[in-house]
């Protein structure tokens, strides 16, 4: 593997967490109603961590290969619409705003999966578990935003 690749996917992801940092789930989130199978907050930071190593790995994997533009690309979407979900929901506490960007980063997530898969096996698979939590995630977002609907979401 070529390790300054590999850092500088770990960087973009690392920009992708730090909005994690920025806007924590805080008082606010505590206030919401969610769904009884809500991870406890410390899993988030946690699974995140793992995550962002697997994507940086896959990120450098294809970075070397032929043929890999639409990967990449691929890549630089779902790595935007990561970075944009936190702010929205947590800083903004825009739910619903939140939850088409989930959708929107699902499909880059499924779209960056297939083509890395097709480029090189491994890093197709160190998608997989990213593409679960997205969808874990966005289930998640669909039912803090079902639960509290009906009630003003203030800040």
């Amino acid at each position: 593997m070529d390790w300054t690749l590999f850092l500088i996917f770990l960087a973009a992801c690392g920009g992708a967490a730090a909005t994690g940092a920025m806007f924590g789930p805080g008082r606010w989130y505590d206030a919401l109603a969610k769904p009884a199978w809500t991870p406890p907050n410390w899993v988030f930071p946690v699974t995140w961590t793992v995550l962002y190593l697997f994507i940086a790995n896959a990120g450098a994997r294809i970075a070397v290969e032929e043929y890999n533009a639409y990967a990449m690309a691929f890549f630089a979407v779902q790595i935007a619409f990561n970075t944009l979900w936190t702010p929205v929901f947590f800083g903004l506490h825009k739910v619903k705003a939140a939850m088409v960007v989930i959708v929107l980063l699902w499909i880059a997530v499924f779209a960056t999966t297939v083509a890395f898969w097709e480029i090189d096996l491994i890093a197709g698979i160190l998608f997989i578990p990213y593409l679960i939590w997205v969808s874990i995630a966005a289930a998640l977002n669909f039912e803090v935003w079902r639960l509290n609907r009906h009630t003003p979401i203030t800040t």
